[in-house]
């Protein structure tokens, strides 16, 4: 599948490594994954915060797989953490997982989720051919 990520010369360029937009060629199949929480197979919650987004990522890789599909199918990410000090924690894991052109990205600090333990939370968008 052909994408077009959309990095235009008149504005600002990222301020990290994600595009402004991506163009999803007509016909492409959609996976769209819900909100994405740090809950291990087992359970369990991790205090630090890029480990709870290891296991976001790893739980929205699985939805994809689901689909036949990968991280490398995502176009989009929308992530949201309880605080600017899991900021940096976050966009390490999310830069290792994601090459260049980067998807699209939003990343919004949130007062909190369900569960005071959790810090990170990861929504995907998916597409492919």
């Amino acid at each position: 599948m052909t994408l077009h990520h959309l990095l235009p010369a008149t504005i600002a360029r990222p301020l990290a490594a994600y595009s402004h937009g991506v163009e999803i060629a007509a016909g492409a199949r959609l996976v769209l994954c819900s909100g994405q929480l740090a809950i291990s197979p087992e359970g369990l919650v991790p205090e630090d915060a890029g480990a709870q987004a290891e296991i976001c990522f790893a739980n929205g890789a699985a939805i994809l797989a689901e689909a036949g599909m990968t991280l490398a199918d995502v176009v989009r990410i929308n992530a949201y953490v309880t605080d600017r000090a899991h900021m940096a924690p976050y966009m390490a894991v999310r830069d290792r997982l994601f090459g260049q052109p980067a998807p699209a990205s939003t990343l919004m600090i949130v007062s909190g989720f369900t569960r005071p333990e959790f810090k990170v939370e990861i929504e995907l968008l998916a597409a492919r051919s």
